[in-house]
Parts: C-alpha cells; structure tokens; sequence
C-alpha cells in the first residue's frame, strides 16, 4: 500500500555544503569575539558614587543662586532704564510741544508783518530752512523788537532740547535693549542649572536617594552642633557683659538705676536698642514667610528667593536694602560670626551667591534652595562669606 506521507527535504550532504557551512559558523564566532573584545577595549564610565552626585548638585544649585543673582541685577537694571526711557520719552513729548508753541509765536509776528505789508525779516526767518543761521547775523536781529528776539530765541532753546533729549533717549533705549538680552541670558542659565541638578537626582535608585538623605543628616547634625556652640559662647559673653556692667556701674541718687540706661547685649547704648527694635520688625516680617517656597528671582509675597527675602525683611523695618547678594554685603557695617545679632545678614560662599537673617543660637532665616521653602537654619550649614549689620 503506497504511503501518502510527504518525504522528509533531504539534507544537502555534498563537500561543497559542508564547507559552506562550517565557514558561515566561523564567520559568526569570530563576529562575537570581536564584539566581545570591543567591549572590553571600550568599558563603560564609572558610575559615580552618592558622594559625587551630592557634590555636583550642590554645585549646580549655587552655580544657579549666581545666575539667579545676575537675573536680578539685570532686572533691577532694566526697571530703572525702562523707567528713565518713560520719563525722557515724556520730556521730549513736553519739550517737542513748547518748541511748536514757539513756531506758533513766530508764525504769529511773522502773520502780523505780512498784513502791515512787505516780507519782513522775520517771515524770512520763519520760511528759512535753517533760522540758526539768520539768527546768528547781528543786523537781522537788531531789527527785531524785543518781543519778537524773545520768541526766536525761545524756539531755538527748545529745539536744541528737544534735540538733546531725543538723543539721549535713543542712547537710554539702546542700553536697555542690552540689559534685556543678558536678563534673558541669566534666566537660560538658572534654568540649565536647575534642569542638570533635577535630572541627576531623578536617576537615583531608592537605596541611593535613602542614602544621600542620610549624608544631608549628617551635615545638618553637624551644622547644629557649629550653632549650638556659637550659642553656648555667645551667652557667656553676655553674661560676663552684665556682670562687668554691675561691677563697674554705680546707681544715679536721682533715679536709683545705674548710669548708662537699659541693659541687654552690646553694652545697652541707645543705638543698639534702635537696631533692636528695627531687627525685630524684619525678623517678624521673616518669620511669617516661613514655609513659603524659594522661586529664583522672586520677592514676595508668594515667594521669595534669598536675597528677595531680605530685602523685603527689612524693607517692612523701614530700611531700604539693594536687590542682590553683592549689593547687600555692602549695605552696612561689617560683623564677625561671634558678635552676630538678631537680623544681621549672613553671607554664604566666596562668590557670595547666599544671604540669610541671623535670629540668634547660630541659626537664621533663609529662603534655601529651588524645592524648598523658607526656613530655620543653622548658620554653618554652608560656608560663611561673611556678614553685615545693615541699620
């Protein structure tokens, strides 16, 4: 009985297939050491360590409080240019009208002479291209009456102002469009330093970021202990101020109290309490911000980055401070760390890319960094610059 299976395709067997064969498998094992070996040749970048990462974002988030502090110069500087340009631009507008009240004055001397008869020297003037040039001949003007010289030369006053003043608008304007371009400019890079520090903290696995949280502790726990310590030294300078005062202060017969008034730190001169009571204003002011977010270039009263929070601290006290961290650390007298009070500013880096308001105990008020709020700090968890008394 015939089978209706169908035959199995048979195997070329020849010594050509054979070879073809075992050269194709050649082909492909060395294929696979060679890209083995390349690989090997070429290894990947190391990954680097949690420590590193910390490093380079914290970097990038100060390298980010410096363009923020050029945002606002150059913010600060374009407000006061577009105001100048408005006021020239009102000036010349001003100016431009009491130069056409003058042509309207000659026009009317000029209109006058007409009708008594002739082309007087005065509608010559009007009709000239250039009256500077007819003003400027002597037998001209001695023709003139009073009356008539006063509104000549009341014109060509005007039109060398308004001259003037359209020029010097054209300059203000040009400087304005500069300043715009480096705002624009700062602001690219504040946001290119931002986006470098979000998109490095995105890759961290949980273990990592579990790990960097607990670098932040260690470096906030010693931060505290700087402040602690600070605190610890500061009160026992007081202390001793008052047992000094004691020692060498003698009651007044008229009032019975001591000479030299009030106590507290500082020796209780009248200027101190001034500052005292100022400093306590603005750190009121600060205090009620807290929990507000940092926005770079901000100052209030949504948000506020850290120098907008300071200048608005005080401002609230009635002291007027500059807008950036370089101007501030200039607003005032300088103080060291261990005599710091209440409300004094504290710098932070070399670059001075920091502010924040000592509140006393090593710690102060400040709007920290993008993702965080305002808030209470110590004074040493980052590098101190310096710091100023600014009332």
């Amino acid at each position: 009985m015939a089978s209706h299976r169908k035959p199995r395709t048979r195997i070329l067997t020849s010594p050509g297939s054979r070879r073809t064969a075992a050269g194709l498998t050649t082909a492909a094992l060395a294929s696979v050491t060679l890209l083995s070996q390349t690989a090997e040749a070429a290894p990947s970048r190391p990954k680097q360590s949690i420590e590193e990462v910390k490093q380079k974002v914290d970097d990038l988030y100060r390298q980010a409080e410096v363009a923020t502090q050029k945002y606002n110069a150059a913010k600060e500087q374009a407000d006061e240019q577009r105001g100048t340009v408005d006021r020239l631009l009102d000036d010349t507008a001003r100016r431009t009208q009491k130069m056409n009240d003058a042509r309207r004055q000659l026009g009317t001397y000029a209109a006058a002479q007409y009708r008594s008869g002739g082309i007087s020297p005065t509608v010559q003037l009007l009709l000239a291209r250039n009256p500077q040039q007819f003003a400027d001949r002597s037998h001209l003007m001695d023709q003139l009456t009073g009356a008539q010289k006063k509104a000549v030369s009341d014109y060509q006053e005007q039109q060398a102002k308004a001259v003037r003043q359209r020029a010097e608008a054209s300059r203000s304007l040009e400087r304005l469009t500069e300043t715009q371009a480096s705002l624009k400019e700062s602001k690219k890079d504040v946001q290119a330093k931002l986006a470098e520090a979000r998109q490095l903290l995105s890759r961290l696995t949980a273990q990592e970021k579990a790990r960097l949280a607990e670098l932040e502790r260690k470096k906030e726990a010693e931060a505290k202990r700087k402040a602690e310590e600070l605190a610890r030294k500061q009160a026992e300078k007081e202390r001793k101020e008052r047992e000094d005062r004691k020692q060498h202060d003698t009651p007044d017969p008229g009032t019975g109290t001591p000479d030299g008034g009030s106590g507290g730190s500082g020796g209780g001169t009248s200027d101190d309490g001034s500052y005292a009571t100022k400093a306590a204003k603005a750190l009121a002011f600060a205090r009620a911000q807290m929990g507000k977010p940092y926005v770079w270039g901000a100052t209030g009263p949504n948000s506020y980055d850290c120098s907008g929070l300071t200048q608005a601290a005080w401002k609230a006290a009635g002291v007027s401070l500059p807008r950036t961290t370089w101007d501030q650390v200039k607003a005032g007298d300088r103080v060291a760390t261990k005599d710091l009070k209440p409300g004094d500013l504290v710098f932070f880096y070399n670059d001075i890319s920091h502010v924040g308001m000592y509140i006393g105990d090593g710690k102060m008020i400040h709007a920290p960094k993008p993702g965080a709020s305002v808030r209470v700090e110590s004074i040493y968890y980052m590098p101190i610059y310096g710091s100023v008394r600014p009332a």
